[in-house]
């Protein structure tokens, strides 16, 4: 049996009078304790008798982390704010450690604790971390009526988003500042996103940041099929309607890993993020100024943790992780692309390919013969100005192939 050498505590704002016996038993019994600059003044005039040694994350988190796993075995606390395992450290650790290794006691999450305040049912509640991440996480949750809680980095926080909030058309929207919660320094602001953009307030660098979307602007719905003008592209974009069914087709599922491949301006591979679940995704684009639409486009639609690799397949596929299901939107017909995705394909896996040349249907039809699936072929007009009148403008149809490997008929 697995011995338990590592116990993860979690801590509220007024320090160790926020843990429960068995939290306080399990601290004095520690030989080591890691923690963060943010509770650093937690031990402050305490003694624990059997310390041997204090590691800080703010030392750099690799080389704590390396200190950390050279003490397996011996007893190791990790403090940390809040539930580690709700954008915490505990979920970070449990990467490197074996569950049967892991003794985690959780202290109310700050979403728990500003929910509790605003009076918000927290399953109806988005909630995220902007802590250590870009900002723009924030994007794909802006929505007319949705309610947000987010992690912060620091006071500057609170001013991107809120400049964010009023640049989308969402300026009414309601903000909560949540300094300490639980402890001494407790206090709540409440203002509009306009109004900190006009005076912005002093604000403390912990808090979390409640909001409660409100405006007029663009809707960014998050079923896929994004308008086209979402999306920065020079011409090489799957359209809204093809779009929309081929994202029913890849069939986004939880901790998926997507490629697209010959990902143009990202559209698949963003609208594939934007569906959350803890989906993943890489996008493979030879030229350098679509790479740059891509990173221009996953910033402003709130998937900036979208992976970009400039290079064509199928040389550009040899050191990736092998993908749950992948996206062939440019370079059917190129020599070795669909055999190296096939390959590297997990069994079980989805390959879904758009063609709009002669060549590309023929080179699908081929590999339906060999693989089975489906073949749909996609014709879509959009009625447009004819004169005075209005008339039916027709795009390029598209031909759609889906295939489960491992469901080859």
């Amino acid at each position: 049996m697995t011995k338990v050498w590592l116990t993860v505590i979690g801590v509220g704002d007024n320090g160790l009078e926020s843990l429960t016996p068995e939290a306080q038993a399990l601290l004095w019994q520690a030989e080591t304790i890691v923690l963060g600059e943010r509770l650093e003044g937690v031990l402050a005039g305490g003694t624990l008798p059997n310390l041997k040694r204090v590691l800080n994350w703010s030392a750099g988190f690799r080389d704590t982390l390396q200190a950390l796993l050279k003490l397996r075995g011996q007893p190791v606390t990790v403090l940390a704010t809040g539930d580690p395992m709700h954008f915490g450290i505990g979920a970070t650790l449990r990467r490197y450690v074996d569950a049967e290794e892991l003794r985690i006691l959780p202290s109310p999450s700050a979403f728990s604790l500003a929910a509790a305040r605003l009076g918000w049912p927290l399953q109806q509640v988005a909630q995220i971390s902007l802590h250590g991440r870009p900002v723009e996480h924030l994007n794909r949750h802006i929505l007319p009526r949705a309610r947000i809680i987010a992690l912060t980095s620091d006071r500057e926080t609170a001013g991107q988003v809120a400049e964010m909030l009023v640049a989308r058309g969402f300026g009414g929207s309601k903000l909560a500042i949540l300094e300490h919660m639980g402890g001494v320094a407790e206090r709540r602001l409440d203002l509009s996103a306009e109004e900190f953009c006009e005076e912005p307030p002093e604000i403390a660098d912990f808090f979390a940041l409640a909001i409660d979307c409100a405006g007029g602007g663009p809707l960014q719905a998050l079923i896929p099929g994004l308008p086209d003008d979402a999306f920065r592209h020079d011409g090489q974009l799957t359209k809204r309607e093809v779009r929309a069914v081929t994202l029913s087709l890849l069939a986004p599922f939880p901790n998926a890993t997507l490629w697209d491949v010959g990902a143009g301006c990202g559209s698949i591979s963003i609208e594939w993020l934007r569906t959350g679940m803890g989906t993943e995704a890489v996008a493979i684009e030879s030229k350098p100024e679509r790479v740059a639409m891509i990173e221009a486009n996953a910033g402003r639609l709130g998937v900036p943790d979208l992976r970009i690799v400039e290079g064509s397949a199928p040389d550009a596929l040899l050191d990736l992780d092998d993908p749950d299901v992948i996206f062939i939107g440019g370079g059917i017909t190129h020599e070795g692309v669909f055999e190296a995705c096939w390959t590297a394909l997990q069994p079980g896996g989805r390959l879904v390919a758009n063609a709009v040349t002669v060549e590309g249907e023929a080179r699908l039809a081929m590999l339906r013969q060999a693989h089975g699936g489906e073949l749909t072929r996609i014709a879509v007009s959009r009625a447009a100005p004819v004169g005075r009148y209005c008339g039916w403008k027709a795009l390029m149809p598209v031909t759609i192939w889906a295939v489960t490997k491992g469901g080859e008929t």
